[in-house]
């Protein structure tokens, strides 16, 4: 299991010691990155049309969703307003001008994409016996893909370190996600290093879905995705609510998404103040989350 799971760390390790300096390759290679993803996520659609009893493994997909994602809503909620009083962070008051609808498309998108390919697969059932070989191949290059983003992402080891705000809000999302993850493992009955796993996703619906898939199976890969994707599209409405008055919770909360997805809305939102302080929280939940679910899943306790 170890050599396994050293097999897949292999191209993310690999990805991230690859330094490029051109923006325009870089564009192409965030493109191929999109795109792996829609056909990974595509092959999990297949993966849940090929489940035994699909009508109840649906119905535990939502128990389990919905148990994790309130357990480490709760959590999250509880400790990050704290930071705001430790830690006071100034914030610009700005409207928000941004269309909250037209953001949460991409999520409609990757969505519709699963879907798909559920519908494919209960239309043609018994032709994808080649499914989990391709998704795993796919995985390796998309997260050779994603290793290459983290390194050119554009922060430096020393602009990690002193920015103290997202180094203590990344901390408080990984421990309370944590916490969140072992009452759902032991409300769920599941070993407490699944339940790690499941909540190391931090907001990165796609890839935490891909990994938990590879790792435990499509019931609880799509169960994943859908408590990422939820950590997402409440993190759309809460940014603009509470970024005025906790803006460590509203950036806190939106997890690895707020280096990328959600940064427009904090800036617009919050001001530039936020910005390296969500770049650098989000980063750091990034870089982790593939890490930190592989190594749980190696332990498979």
């Amino acid at each position: 299991m170890l050599l396994g799971l050293l097999f897949i760390f292999i191209p993310l390790i690999v990805g991230y010691f690859i330094s490029i300096k051109t923006p325009h390759i870089l564009s192409k290679i965030n493109k191929i990155c999109s795109y792996t993803v829609l056909f990974i996520l595509f092959l999990m659609g297949l993966s849940i049309a090929g489940m035994e009893n699909l009508g109840g493994n649906l119905k535990q997909i939502i128990i389990v969703a919905t148990c994790f994602f309130i357990s480490m809503g709760i959590f999250n909620v509880l400790a990050l307003p704290l930071v705001d009083i430790k830690f006071p962070l100034q914030v610009e008051g700005r409207k928000n001008k941004l269309p909250l609808l037209e953001m949460a498309s991409e999520s409609v998108r990757l969505v519709f994409v699963v879907a798909l390919g559920v519908g494919i697969g209960l239309l043609l059932p018994g032709y994808w016996s080649w499914v989990h070989t391709a998704s795993e191949w796919t995985l390796f290059g998309l997260l050779f893909l994603i290793g290459i983003q983290l390194r050119n992402s554009g922060l430096t080891l020393r602009e990690i370190i002193i920015n103290k705000h997202g180094l203590i809000i990344a901390g408080v999302v990984i421990i309370t996600s944590w916490l969140g993850g072992i009452v759902s493992a032991l409300l769920l009955g599941l070993p407490i290093s699944q339940g790690l796993a499941m909540a190391s996703g931090f907001g990165w619906y796609s890839l935490s879905g891909i990994l938990i898939t590879e790792s435990y199976g499509p019931l609880y890969g799509s169960a994943s995705l859908i408590v990422e994707l939820l950590r997402e599209l409440m993190a759309l409405i809460f940014i603009p609510l509470l970024i005025k008055s906790r803006p460590c919770t509203a950036i806190g909360y939106a997890g690895a998404t707020a280096m990328d997805f959600t940064l427009p809305i904090i800036q617009q939102t919050g001001g530039i103040r936020c910005v390296p302080v969500a770049i650098v929280s989000g980063f750091i939940l990034s870089l982790l989350v593939p890490v930190l679910i592989l190594s749980f899943a190696g332990l498979g306790m």
